[in-house]
């Protein structure tokens, strides 16, 4: 099992290697979701940590219906992270009906060049997730962050198991949302995730009850 841990500054990401998390989400305003964090940021958090950062690609808060500017902001942004040699970028692309928008998402992929993308929480407002799923496959997506469109992942258990059974080895369902060290082992057994998805606070103490559960 990984657990990766959602994180949004020095301190947090240090809780989280304490915690024992082995890759990073890397977020700027957290409170509004989460942004693309700056290149000082991504630059200190991985020469600190060590560890596998995946960094956010998303250039404000509110709706993830992005205009042509807002994707080439994201594309700019993308090009900074991996200058940065991050481990992978975090970005989600919907149309207005809150669909995948794929042509969208598959052009923001392919400039990537390789560099893993993981579809991000944008996935839960979508209207039909199986079709969703295979929307984001086809965009070449490698991880979709997801809690099977509930209001917590352990909520979604039951639905996060259908996804990880469609997936099969094409992608890969990482749970998120609400994920505690009480409900872990119950969401991993219940849905078959291999990959979990925590926030950090500056106390490793969330993370490490995560972990230790699992």
């Amino acid at each position: 099992m990984l657990v990766e841990a959602c994180v949004d500054s020095v301190e947090s990401a240090l809780a989280a290697k304490r915690g024992g998390a082995r890759r990073l989400e890397l977020c700027s305003n957290l409170d509004v979701g989460g942004t693309t964090p700056g290149v000082a940021l991504i630059d200190e958090v991985q020469a600190r940590t060590g560890l596998p950062v995946m960094a956010m690609i998303r250039p404000r808060g509110g709706s993830f219906v992005h205009t042509d500017a807002e994707c080439d902001q994201m594309r700019r942004d993308i090009d900074v992270a991996r200058r940065a040699n991050v481990a992978g970028v975090v970005l989600g692309v919907l149309r207005d009906d809150d669909r995948v928008d794929v042509e969208r998402t598959r052009a923001l992929v392919e400039h990537a060049a390789g560099t893993p993308v993981t579809f991000h929480m944008a996935f839960d407002r979508t209207p039909n997730q199986r079709m969703a799923l295979e929307e984001v496959i086809d965009a070449g997506v490698t991880r979709v962050l997801t809690s099977g469109g509930a209001p917590t992942a352990i909520e979604g258990a039951d639905a996060l198991a259908a996804l990880v059974a469609q997936a099969g080895e094409r992608i890969v369902i990482l749970a998120g949302k609400k994920v505690r060290g009480d409900n872990v082992k119950e969401l991993v057994r219940r849905s078959g995730v291999r990959e979990v998805h925590a926030r950090s606070l500056a106390d490793e103490s969330q993370i490490r009850a995560v972990v230790d559960a699992l």
